[in-house]
């Protein structure tokens, strides 16, 4: 593997919605990888609360030029591919997180040996944090301020208000 300096990493995600956590990751790539392409899965195995369009546009606002966003719907490979990535970074919060990482990882290598998959722990002010207990506060009315990006946190006021 070439030095990182040289590589396009992919981080991949539903991003339902993007978290402070999930940024945190894809700017601390972002220091390590030639390009960072945030890739956006269009119809994930859940059922998510924002459709594929509106989270690529928070993740846009978010990162500004930091990172190119992308959404997709074919394996997590083939889109690397298409955008020559040799990497893919993960964000691990908690062991819990490992377990589902590490059969993925394991299935990515099966259909594509020339593309690692690189895990960065998470920071310790987000370790907690999870998209799910995001619209869980919110929902309830509590404050989502400093756990989300503002596009977010206003999106999520005016849903539950």
């Amino acid at each position: 593997m070439a030095d990182f300096a040289d590589i396009i990493a992919v981080c991949p995600g539903t991003y339902d919605p993007v978290t402070e956590g999930h940024l945190d990751i894809i700017r601390r790539a972002g220091g390590l990888f030639a390009e960072v392409v945030v890739g956006v899965v269009a119809e994930p195995r859940k059922q998510t609360m924002f459709g594929a369009a509106e989270r690529a546009e928070f993740l846009r606002q978010s990162l500004g030029e930091a990172a190119r966003v992308d959404v997709f719907d074919t394996l997590l490979v083939d889109f690397a591919r298409k955008w020559k990535a040799l990497a893919l970074v993960k964000g691990l919060r908690a062991i819990s997180d490992f377990e589902y990482e590490f059969q993925m990882a394991q299935l990515n290598r099966k259909l594509a040996p020339d593309i690692e998959t690189v895990y960065l722990m998470a920071s310790p002010e987000f370790s907690f944090l999870s998209s799910s207990g995001v619209k869980e506060i919110a929902k309830f009315g509590g404050k989502v301020d400093d756990l989300v990006p503002p596009v977010v946190a206003g999106r999520l006021a005016e849903l539950f208000q």
